[in-house]
C-alpha cells in the first residue's frame, strides 16, 4: 500500500519515468521510511497500468535505452485520495517485533553476543537517523518544507532517538546487570 501511495502521489505531481520516481524517494530518503524496495517501483507501475490509475504518457528513446514517463488518471487520482485517507486513519504505531521476541529470550546468548548485537544495532539506528537528516536537507534545498513534512520529519528523528535511548538502556542494563533466566527457565 505504501508503494502505491508514494508512487501515486509522486505522479500526481507530474508525470514521471519509474527512474524519475526513485531518484525523488532516494534524495529525500522515502525509500527508507516508507520501505519502498527499489524493485517495487516499477512493478507498482505495471500493475497500477493494468489497473487504470497510470497510463504510459511518453516513451523516450536514447541509444539502447528508453525511459517509459507515467501520468496518472483520474481513476488514479481518486485512488490516491482514498490512499491518503486510509493511510492517515491508520494506526501510526510500529513496534521493532523483532527485537521484542529476541529480549525474550536473551538468557539463551552470552553476554558478549547480546552487547556486539545491541552496539550493531545502535550504529544501525544512528546511520539511519543520519541518513533522515541528510534527507530531509536534501529536500529543503529544492524546496520549502511545509509545517506538515517539518513535523514528520521531527517524528522520524524523535523515532530513532527514542529508540536509540533504549538500545543504550538495554546495553546498560546487559553491561551491569547480565541477563537472569525466566523463573524455571535455563540458562
Amino acid at each position: 500500500m505504501t508503494t502505491r501511495l508514494m508512487v501515486l502521489g509522486l505522479l500526481s505531481e507530474r508525470p514521471m519515468s519509474g527512474y524519475e520516481i526513485l531518484q525523488a524517494m532516494q534524495m529525500t530518503k522515502a525509500d527508507m521510511w516508507a520501505g519502498i524496495l527499489t524493485g517495487s517501483i516499477y512493478h507498482a507501475l505495471k500493475k497500477m497500468e493494468q489497473e487504470g490509475l497510470v497510463f504510459l504518457d511518453a516513451v523516450e528513446r536514447t541509444g539502447h535505452r528508453s525511459k517509459a514517463t507515467y501520468r496518472l488518471t483520474e481513476r488514479g487520482r481518486a485512488e490516491l485520495v482514498r490512499l491518503v485517507r486510509e493511510s492517515l486513519a491508520a494506526s501510526s504505531v510500529a513496534f521493532p517485533t523483532g527485537l521484542y521476541a529476541a529480549l525474550s529470550f536473551l538468557h539463551l546468548l552470552p553476554r558478549q553476543d547480546i552487547l556486539e548485537a545491541v552496539d550493531r544495532q545502535i550504529r544501525l539506528v544512528e546511520d539511519s537517523l543520519s541518513a533522515m537528516k541528510a534527507g530531509e536537507a536534501a529536500k529543503r534545498e529544492v524546496t520549502t518544507l511545509p509545517a506538515h513534512v517539518r513535523l514528520a520529519f521531527e517524528n522520524i528523528f524523535e523515532q530513532h532517538e527514542l529508540q536509540l535511548r533504549f538500545l543504550r538502556r538495554l546495553r546498560q542494563l546487559v553491561e551491569d546487570e547480565g541477563i537472569a533466566p525466566p523463573p524455571g527457565g535455563k540458562r
